[in-house]
């Protein structure tokens, strides 16, 4: 059942009890009727579980000079805060999605599948309920590129506040472009002297202070994300293909050195890679370093071996 039909038949449970409830004890027949069809209301809604999954929704409030107490926020800086966090959020989304990586400039592409819409006021401060905007059904096995750039958006964001090893891990598996536009978004709150509050799922993440998103914003620079696109020569020992983190481990030629770092979300079967084993190849990965610390290496497409190994 999809939550279409779901939301109808829980709306005819509703209006038929309240019917039921009205009805006079002594209209036994009608008070039959209106049981027996509640009953397979009822009986439907039990035996047809939700087959998909609810949209992606997030709770996204601020805090500082904008914001009028829980009466509202500044129009201006409202409709910008939210069109630079949903342009994040696309963006992150696209590069999650996407066979290749993203274009340094030009159109997103499918961008209009990446929309969030806003579905009302959320208060507290003063902010937005943003749902993920669908036009057709997501099966319970899948998830949803919104929903998997949501979450990887919260972790980015929550990683500024950390040590530069977890900001590093974060950093290097966001694509350059989705990184610049969190970093615009942000710009858009210290500039404003703003705070916010990202809630999704049972995970929230919030900003305390004005002075924190500017430390945030800091550390999310160019001057502090050194990212470098390198050809390495030298052959894989393993690969995880599977889980939210898939992995390498990869030893350079010339060095014997041994990196490990993740594969590409455009890699679709990483398991290929566990075929050639021991076996030269040369790699394209992006390397990032946060300040001066451990290097972290993103697997950017599928290697092609040479067709004698």
């Amino acid at each position: 059942m999809n939550r279409l039909d779901r939301q109808h038949l829980l709306a005819e449970q509703k209006f038929l009890r309240e019917h039921l409830d009205r009805l006079p004890v002594s209209a036994r027949l009608t008070r039959m009727s209106v049981a027996s069809k509640l009953h397979s209301v009822e009986q439907t809604l039990t035996d047809s579980p939700l087959d998909e999954h609810e949209p992606a929704h997030v709770r996204l409030t601020f805090n500082g000079r904008p914001v009028i107490s829980t009466y509202g926020i500044f129009a201006e800086f409202g409709m910008k805060a939210v069109s630079n966090f949903t342009d994040a959020v696309a963006t992150v989304a696209a590069s999650l999605s996407m066979d290749t990586a993203l274009a340094p400039m030009g159109p997103v592409p499918n961008r209009e599948q990446y929309q969030l819409i806003i579905t009302g006021s959320a208060l507290g401060s003063f902010g937005f309920e943003l749902e993920e905007y669908r036009t057709g059904q997501l099966p319970l096995e899948e998830v949803s590129p919104v929903a998997q750039a949501l979450e990887h958006t919260q972790k980015l964001l929550a990683s500024t506040l950390a040590s530069d090893e977890e900001l590093a891990d974060s950093a290097s598996e966001t694509d350059p472009r989705a990184l610049d536009k969190v970093r615009t978004f942000l710009q858009t709150l210290a500039e404003n002297e703003a705070i916010c509050t990202m809630q999704y799922r049972e995970k929230s993440f919030r900003f305390t202070d004005p002075g924190q998103v500017n430390r945030s914003l800091a550390r999310l620079g160019q001057d502090n994300i050194k990212e470098e696109p390198k050809v390495l020569v030298g052959e894989f020992h393993g690969v995880l293909p599977e889980g939210n983190t898939r992995t390498f481990q990869f030893v350079i030629a010339d060095t014997r050195n041994v990196i490990r770092g993740t594969v590409g979300p455009g890699i679709r079967d990483a398991n290929i890679i566990n075929n050639h084993l021991y076996q030269p190849v040369q790699i394209r990965v992006v390397e990032t370093r946060v300040a001066n610390g451990r290097p972290r290496y993103l697997l950017t497409e599928m290697p092609a071996w040479d067709a004698a190994s």
